[in-house]
């Protein structure tokens, strides 16, 4: 079976302090972290041992899971395993980089994220240029809000070209066309992101391919459906699979829309849908 499994934790804390996330500087007790610690290496060995499967994975953490010693092992862990075709995680690349000469560059990818006033302009780019020479596959972006522009404009002109900058709307926020251009003119496939799409009734590989998984190992469709399909670690869920319609009427969160059979995103990510790196370069000025 080829499985897509995007799993999340009970981690809620952060190193940074963003404006518009709700998870911005929360700490977790000693308890909490122990129990996301544990919780995370019952999933990695679930996975490492699952060799009949061919399993993509993404950690996608409310909190920062790279500063946690365990999110970085089980990368490395999972990324020399056979049948694991790839292995990421969501980022804010706060962490340092030297772990990455241990794993598998085919198979271990990064999604960073770049939060203006959190971090050092060049720390943050220093870090991306690291991973280049690395050769680690990544993405890097942010999210369109009006005083993040010139600060995008610089990454896109300071990046390697190969590194795929996106652009996430911004929560709630609407664009003016004007404004939206802008932001195309640096990521060409912002549009996607600008409105959320009708989802309702439509086919999506969530639910038959594509799972969500928490910390107890409840499965379900993905991160915005809450009903359950069963249990990962019971087998349960297994018998759940099937092809099933969006019940949403909107689907706005690219990993969750990004799964839409209505839209053509699995081709144009072939191959690095889950680190969000287009099969071949788009164009962009800066």
């Amino acid at each position: 079976m080829d499985l897509t499994i995007l799993y999340r934790g009970p981690l809620a804390s952060c190193d940074y302090d963003c404006p518009y996330c709700p998870f911005a500087k929360r700490r977790d007790s000693r308890a909490q972290l122990a129990a996301d610690r544990t919780a995370l290496e019952r999933f990695a060995a679930w996975a490492a041992a699952q060799r009949d499967d061919r399993l993509s994975l993404l950690f996608t953490p409310w909190g920062e899971g790279l500063v946690r010693s365990w999110y970085r092992r089980a990368l490395v862990e999972l990324s020399r395993l056979p049948h694991i075709r790839r292995v990421a995680i969501q980022t804010n690349l706060s962490c340092r980089t030297d772990w990455l000469a241990s794993a598998d560059l085919d198979t271990v990818a990064l999604w960073c994220t770049f939060h203006p006033g959190q971090t050092p302009y060049d720390r943050f780019l220093g870090k991306c240029h690291d991973l280049a020479t690395r050769g680690v596959r990544h993405s890097v972006g942010v999210v369109g809000l009006p005083e993040h522009l010139e600060h995008a404009r610089r990454l896109r002109a300071d990046l390697p070209a190969h590194v795929y900058l996106w652009v996430n709307a911004a929560e709630g926020r609407t664009y003016t066309d004007a404004e939206a251009a802008e932001w195309t003119a640096l990521d060409p496939l912002f549009p996607y992101s600008r409105h959320a799409h009708r989802s309702a009734g439509l086919p999506c590989r969530t639910g038959e391919s594509v799972l969500s998984v928490d910390g107890e190992g409840t499965v379900r469709r993905c991160h915005f459906v809450r009903s359950e399909l069963g249990n990962l670690y019971d087998g349960s869920y297994r018998q759940a699979l099937r092809p099933r319609a969006c019940p949403l009427a909107l689907c706005d969160c690219h990993i969750g829309y990004v799964h839409l059979e209505t839209l053509p995103l699995y081709d144009v990510f072939a191959g690095g849908v889950l680190e969000r790196i287009p099969a071949e370069p788009l164009p962009f000025s800066t």
